[in-house]
């Protein structure tokens, strides 16, 4: 079988679309010899060289087609640029991992919807340009062969608000990648001392926008703080806001209104990947009170390190979280303050929620995704 991958994300890594299709195209490359792979990649701009630090197996290759970087460009390389080239490559299966399918594609087509957040959420909607391109992208998904989705939460919006038949949406879930562990490493406790850690702090990593809700995270640890705070700080990690604004706030502006001392938090700013399972393994708990997760891979994380969780119960963290890990209502700050206390405080309670989180873990892995994708492949072609 050829398949052709859209490689738009391929050089963004730190994206979610873009960590994606490296994991994805890696575990398929390298569970089945007889499988070629065309990763159709954009060059030009910052986009030149598309080189991958990965070490992918020789069937799978990437094909650089010169293109800009604007949003226009972008569209361009979605509807037209990418299905003519899977007509060239002679793909007998095209995969978009991402919500842009094309309008017409000369091999089946196989998209992946992470999430419908501009749909299910009325803040992130944006403007005209924006709007336009969800509906452009959400009438071509009907034009797809098979819908792949990570979670039940977004193949139930998924057939609510584009309304696919149930038997074209699929839910293959996604996984942490093998670096993330319980297991220490040597350079661990380097990397935290150059991030200025603590020795004990409850984390929170992720972004910043309105979903992620971390003005919970910031009460929650207002509850706590006054019995853990002098022994286990609180640890925002993250790129932080370029400016503040109700979409985005920028969370030192919510520690002053909320009245969190400045001493009790660290903002320590981006994480480079390869540092964040040390960042996870050190951290008493990890913290995600998010509104809406398509899957939620920072969560996943910090399990396969053995963090426990404590997280919302909204959209797919019960599904990746289970049993292993603490879900509360989105909005339960106090309910999340005293778990993070019972984790800081009580030994024996933390040890059996790691242990579960990293049994949790395990029932996600690349080899399972690829597995199952290839599955969707061969079901398409016949």
């Amino acid at each position: 079988m050829h398949l052709a991958l859209n490689g738009w994300f391929w050089n963004s890594p730190t994206t979610g679309s873009g960590h994606y299709i490296r994991q994805l195209a890696k575990a398929l490359a390298d569970g089945d010899a007889d499988m070629q792979i065309t990763v159709v990649v954009p060059s030009g701009g910052r986009r030149d060289c598309p080189g991958s630090d990965l070490d992918l197996a020789p069937s799978c290759a990437l094909q650089p087609i010169p293109c800009g970087r604007s949003n226009l460009a972008k569209v361009q390389f979605e509807q037209t640029v990418f299905p003519r080239a899977c007509g060239r490559l002679g793909a007998d299966v095209a995969h978009v991992p991402y919500w842009a399918p094309p309008v017409r594609s000369p091999v089946p087509l196989v998209v992946t919807i992470h999430d419908l957040i501009p749909l299910v959420m009325r803040h992130y909607r944006g403007g005209p340009l924006q709007r336009l391109y969800t509906a452009l992208v959400g009438a071509t998904a009907r034009g797809a062969a098979l819908v792949l989705t990570d979670s039940d939460a977004s193949r139930s919006d998924i057939l609510q608000k584009l309304g696919l038949s149930e038997k074209r949406v699929r839910v293959v879930p996604l996984a942490a990648d093998d670096r993330y562990g319980p297991e220490p490493h040597a350079e661990d406790t380097t990397i935290r001392a150059a991030c200025g850690l603590p020795d004990r702090y409850i984390l929170y990593l992720g972004g910043f926008d309105r979903r992620k809700n971390l003005a919970v995270v910031l009460a929650a640890y207002g509850w706590a703080g006054p019995a853990i705070g002098e022994e286990c700080r609180l640890v925002i990690a993250g790129r932080l806001p370029d400016r503040d604004s109700p979409f985005a706030p920028d969370p030192r502006r919510l520690m002053r209104e909320m009245n969190v001392p400045d001493e009790l938090v660290h903002l320590i700013g981006f994480v480079a990947e390869k540092d964040k399972p040390a960042i996870y393994r050190g951290a008493v708990a990890f913290i995600f009170p998010s509104r809406y997760e398509g899957f939620g891979l920072p969560p996943l994380e910090a399990q396969a390190c053995g963090t426990p969780v404590v997280a919302s119960d909204a959209g797919s963290l019960p599904e990746i979280v289970g049993d292993a890990g603490i879900l509360l209502p989105p909005d339960d700050a106090r309910g999340m303050g005293g778990m993070l206390i019972q984790l800081a405080l009580d030994d024996r309670f933390r040890a059996d929620m790691s242990g579960r989180a990293v049994a949790q873990a395990a029932r996600f892995s690349w080899e399972r995704t690829a597995e199952a994708t290839r599955a969707a492949y061969r079901d398409v072609r016949e």
